[in-house]
C-alpha cells in the first residue's frame, strides 16, 4: 500500500490565506500538529514553522511572516477538537512561550507508545514498525529560520503531521485492547499543562557551565564574567551561546586566569581565531572577575533521611511494577508525583487520594499498593 502524500503541502504566509485555513480547520474533529524551531541557529530560539494537517490537506504556517496567530489559539484550546502530536512537550512549551497559547484535548502518539511498552518511540521508528515507512530525519536539526525554505525541507516538515492520523488510530486500538486508554488520556491531560519557559539566555550561568567541576569562589566570579561576555557577544551576533565559545573553554580560562594574549593562546583549544576575535574581551572579563567579590554555589538543603527512605521505597516498587507491566518506570509513577507523595508522607488512603487528584487512573490502579508500601515502611 502506498502511504505517501499525493499532493504538495500548502504554504501559508498571508493573513487572508490564514483566515481561510482557520475556517477550514475549525470544522475538523481532529487535526495533527508539529513545530520547527531554530534553537541551534539563533540567540533566542523561536518557532519558525507550524505544521497542521487535516485528513485532506497539509498546511505549513509561517509564523515569521504572519504577525497575528490568535486564531490558532482558538483551535488549540477547543476541548471538542482533538490535536494529535508526537512528543508534544517541546512543541507545547515553545508555542506557549512564543504565542501564549493554551491547550486542551491532545493525543500524543509518543506518550501512547510508551504506555504500550514500546522501546523505540521516535516517529520514524514507529512508522517503520507499523507500516514499513522510512522517513528521512536529515533536516531535524536544520535552520528553520531561513527563507525561502527549500522543497526538501517543506516535504520533510509535512511528514511529521501527515502520518499522525493513522498512527494515532493504530495506537488507540492497541490501548483499548490492553485497557490502557484511560491511562493514556490521563497523561494527555497532564501534557497540556507543560510550562512555558523563557527563551532568553541566562547571563549568570557559571554553575551550569562548571557542571560538577569544583571551583573556588574567585574562579566562579571570573567564570561568571566570562559567561556575561559570551552572552553579550551571542546577542550581538544572534547566535546560540555554544557557537560563540564553548563551556569547556570558558571553564579552562577561569581556571588558568590568563593575564596576557600569550597566556590565553597557551590554553588548550583556544585557537588563534578565538584569540584574535575575543582575546581582549576575555582578558577584560578575567580581570573584572578577579577583582569582583567571590561567589559561592548555593547548596540545597539535604532531604531528611525519612524522605529519602520513602523515595527509595517507591522507586523500588515502581521498578518492579514497571518490569511486570513491561513499561518504563515513570509510566507507572511519574518522578514528580513520586517525590510529591514521598514529601507529604500520607498516612491514609484518603490523604493519598488528594495527592493524586490529577492522576485518578493511577490512583485507582496503584493507590492501595502505594499505600501498602508506605505503611509497611512505617511499621518496620
Amino acid at each position: 500500500m502506498d502511504f505517501a502524500p499525493q499532493k504538495p503541502p500548502l504554504w501559508i504566509n498571508k493573513p487572508q490565506q490564514f483566515q481561510e485555513v482557520y475556517t477550514t480547520l475549525r470544522k475538523q474533529p481532529r487535526i495533527a500538529v508539529d513545530t520547527e524551531s531554530n534553537s541551534l541557529f539563533a540567540y533566542q530560539e523561536k518557532v519558525c514553522l507550524i505544521q497542521i494537517s487535516s485528513p485532506d490537506e497539509d498546511y505549513l504556517i509561517d509564523p515569521l511572516e504572519l504577525k497575528d496567530l490568535t486564531l490558532l489559539g482558538q483551535l488549540f484550546k477547543n476541548p471538542e477538537q482533538e490535536k494529535i502530536f508526537h512528543a508534544s512537550e517541546y512543541d507545547l512549551i515553545c508555542l506557549k512561550r512564543d504565542f501564549h497559547f493554551s491547550f486542551a484535548n491532545i493525543f500524543d502518539t509518543m506518550i501512547a507508545a510508551r504506555i504500550l511498552g514500546a522501546t523505540h518511540v521516535g516517529l520514524d521508528s514507529l512508522l517503520q514498525q507499523f507500516y514499513g515507512i522510512k522517513i528521512n530525519k536529515k533536516y531535524q536539526r536544520a535552520n528553520w529560520g531561513i527563507r525561502p525554505l527549500p522543497k526538501e525541507m517543506l516535504d520533510y516538515a509535512r511528514q511529521d503531521t501527515f502520518y499522525l492520523f493513522m498512527l494515532r488510530d493504530t495506537l488507540e486500538s492497541d490501548l483499548v485492547t490492553q485497557d490502557l486508554l484511560n491511562l493514556a488520556h490521563e497523561d494527555f491531560k497532564l501534557a497540556c499543562k507543560a510550562r512555558a519557559h523563557s527563551n532568553g539566555n541566562n547571563q549568570c550561568e557559571c554553575w551550569k557551565v562548571a557542571g560538577p567541576n569544583h571551583m573556588d569562589g574567585q574562579q566562579a566570579a571570573i567564570l561568571n564574567e566570562l559567561c556575561i561576555y559570551r552572552d553579550e557577544q551571542a546577542k550581538k551576533a544572534d547566535l546560540p551561546l555554544f557557537k560563540i565559545l564553548s563551556n569547556d573553554l570558558l571553564f579552562d580560562i577561569s581556571h588558568h586566569k590568563p593575564a596576557s594574549l600569550d597566556e590565553l593562546s597557551a590554553i588548550p583549544h583556544c585557537s588563534e581565531k578565538i584569540v584574535k576575535r575575543h582575546g581582549t574581551g576575555l582578558l577584560k572579563a578575567v580581570s573584572t572577575g578577579a577583582d569582583a567579590p567571590p561567589i559561592f554555589r548555593q547548596r540545597n538543603a539535604r532531604p531528611d533521611d525519612d524522605f529519602l527512605a520513602r523515595i527509595d521505597l517507591l522507586k523500588n516498587w515502581r521498578k518492579l511494577k514497571a518490569r511486570e507491566l513491561k513499561v518504563e518506570s515513570d509510566v507507572v509513577l511519574p518522578r514528580d508525583l513520586m517525590e510529591h507523595i514521598a514529601s507529604k508522607n500520607p498516612q491514609k488512603l484518603t490523604e493519598l487520594h488528594k495527592l493524586m487528584a490529577e492522576t485518578p487512573v493511577r490512583y485507582q490502579k496503584f493507590g492501595e499498593m502505594i499505600m501498602k508500601e508506605l505503611t509497611n515502611k512505617e511499621m518496620s
